[in-house]
């Protein structure tokens, strides 16, 4: 399905001349800052400046050293679908651009500084206009992936108090249905070829939008963003992100995990909806004046994904392991991926086997890296370092990454513990704000001196990192985080189901994977287990977003007797992941597991 905007109407978007590069009210009395300055900042050798804006104080920049020849004749941005379209947006285009959407947004939408509005978009070049258009007015946008059901839509909303949704037509029809019960939502916004009733067109407010527009002076702690992160209990938790620790946070992370220049052109495949998009295909690339290239590709093929490898000149890529553990299994030798340099990984712990399945077949490194929405990246094996098979790498500045135990005392190199940063004497800037609305949580985050990740780890006495697993019960699935509780509180809503347990559980292609230990009512035992099941599984993919539903159910007379359900899920994760069968006091229903890829 076409998303992106009929290109014959569209074309006066890139032969729009761009206006002239206009300053925010900070430049008048400040020399602009630079990549130095900013990894100085990083590197805590230069205080935080008061005013910060990415759009003004990056984006613009690289604009207006394309003027003056500084940057090489490389695009900002360049989008295809495999069906023919192509879009190429250069910095001074990506300006001119964004400034019609910052007035679309302010005008006829009728979005304030500081209004918050839920961008659910894939992967369309007006994703990336919106987000900048957001950060030009002050706006704070909250990334959406377009699995979201009408369920996790309204929540959202409601739990956010959303002025304007943007959306796709793949969107709209849920929207639609739970708008009633969002009394703050206001604006509705449709990026499509088509109209809807009820919904503003982005394609005919844009068309008529004025290029003049000037950047709001934000605070560099003034809120940016928000993401929506699962947690073990209860819905997700909206963590908070500023001006400057996404803007300016990340510029560490693009010189020297990504390893970007100018001249680079970065592939990352993250879904819009995730932190990993905005490291990747966003703040780490634009900071460094890279290229960022995006396919649209809403169903991930491998031949897909090789063929556009070898045709397109691209320099970087970063996909999650899932990824690389299919790649590894087609003759790579085959391809010829003539500027490919640099690759990488992260959202889920990586396989050394396949690390090494890759460097064979390839000559290239794989560069593991891990973080969390919250806080972005806190280990990386960086270009330089030696790799040690199967670790994430050392800790990454300005995090000083430590292992702790349940006491905060710093462990010894060898000893397990959580994987914690530092905060004292002096909290990091690019830590994440707060979850909105939530203080009991924000303050569970913190742990003596340390915030705690909540995943568990071990440091060898080189200073390298290795994932041992969480220390609670949310699952990665393919990078993915998911709630348990979001998976068995879809599943109790089917009559069939009494009780049910979410487990993380072993997956040769994805890491893990869900796996629902599944109680049947009375009326249901005698079903057909295997019809049953993708019964449960459809269930579960319209009452949440599709990726979280459970690709192993196993019916079971009952689940073990505990007072919690987080030690109910701790005694079956333990048992599932050692391989041993659950045991089954009950007469008259036999275990039955049906896995499904």
């Amino acid at each position: 399905m076409k998303i992106f905007f009929h290109y014959q109407t569209f074309r006066f978007i890139w032969l729009t001349k761009p206006p002239g590069w206009r300053l925010h009210k900070d430049h008048q009395l400040w020399t602009p800052l630079t990549l130095a300055d900013f990894e100085a900042i990083n590197r805590c050798n230069r205080p935080l400046p008061k005013n910060f804006n990415f759009a003004a104080d990056v984006l613009d920049q690289w604009s207006q050293k394309e003027k003056t020849g500084e940057r090489p004749a490389n695009p900002a941005l360049w989008w295809v679908n495999g069906k023919g379209d192509e879009v190429k947006w250069s910095f001074r285009e990506l300006g001119s651009l964004s400034r019609k959407a910052a007035n679309m947004l302010t005008k006829p939408c009728g979005l304030q500084r500081g209004g918050r509005v839920a961008v659910i978009l894939p992967r369309i070049p007006e994703w990336w206009l919106v987000n900048v258009a957001c950060i030009r007015t002050g706006i704070i946008f909250m990334p959406g992936t377009i699995q979201l059901t009408a369920k996790d839509i309204l929540y959202r909303l409601r739990a956010s108090k959303a002025k304007c949704i943007v959306a796709s037509e793949e969107v709209a029809p849920a929207v639609e249905s739970i708008v009633l019960e969002c009394p703050d939502l206001k604006t509705k916004l449709l990026v499509s070829p088509q109209s809807r009733n009820g919904w503003l067109s982005f394609q005919e407010l844009f068309q008529f939008a004025s290029e003049e527009h000037s950047c709001v002076e934000t605070g560099s702690q003034e809120p940016m963003t928000i993401y929506f992160t699962s947690g073990t209990t209860g819905f997700p938790k909206m963590a908070q992100h500023s001006q400057s620790s996404l803007g300016i946070g990340f510029t560490l992370c693009g010189r020297y995990w990504l390893d970007l220049k100018s001249s680079d052109i970065i592939w990352n495949m993250s879904d819009t909806g995730w932190v990993k998009a905005a490291i990747g295909s966003v703040f780490s690339s634009w900071l460094c004046g890279a290229c960022v290239f995006v396919h649209r590709m809403a169903q991930f093929d491998t031949d897909t994904f090789l063929d556009t490898l070898t045709t397109y000149p691209i320099t970087t890529l970063c996909s999650p392991p899932t990824v690389y553990r299919m790649l590894v299994q087609k003759d790579l030798k085959r391809y010829k991926f003539k500027s490919l340099r640099h690759c990488l990984t992260g959202g889920e712990p990586l396989n050394p086997e396949v690390l090494e399945q890759w460097r064979a077949q390839t000559g290239l490194d794989l560069y593991e890296g891990y973080g969390q929405t919250e806080v972005g990246m806190i280990c990386a094996n960086q270009k330089g370092q030696e790799i040690k098979p199967g670790s994430m790498g050392k800790g990454m500045l300005p995090y000083d990454v430590q292992i702790i135990d349940e006491n905060g005392n710093v462990l010894p190199p060898g000893k397990e513990g959580e994987i914690a940063l530092r905060l004292k004497p002096t909290r990091p800037f690019c830590f994440f704000s707060k979850y909105v609305d939530n203080p009991q949580k924000t303050a569970a985050t913190i742990r003596g001196d340390f915030y705690v990740t909540g995943d568990r780890g071990v440091m060898d006495s080189d200073g390298y990192f290795w994932f041992v697993g969480r220390a609670d019960d949310v699952i990665i699935s393919s990078g993915y985080r998911i709630g348990p509780f979001e998976v068995e509180s879809a599943l109790i809503e089917h009559p069939a189901v009494v009780e049910s347990a979410v487990v993380s559980s072993p997956d040769q292609i994805r890491g893990e994977v869900v796996k629902a230990f599944v109680v049947l009512a009375a009326p249901f035992k005698s079903y057909n287990p295997e019809k049953l099941t993708l019964e449960l599984q459809d269930h579960v993919k319209k009452s949440t977003a599709p990726y979280k539903y459970p690709r192993k159910v196993e019916f079971v007379q009952e689940l073990p007797k505990t007072i919690t359900g987080k030690i109910k899920r701790n005694v079956l994760r333990d048992q599932e992941w050692r391989g041993r069968q659950f045991d089954n006091k009950a007469e008259g229903l036999s275990s039955n597991m049906v896995a499904f890829f």
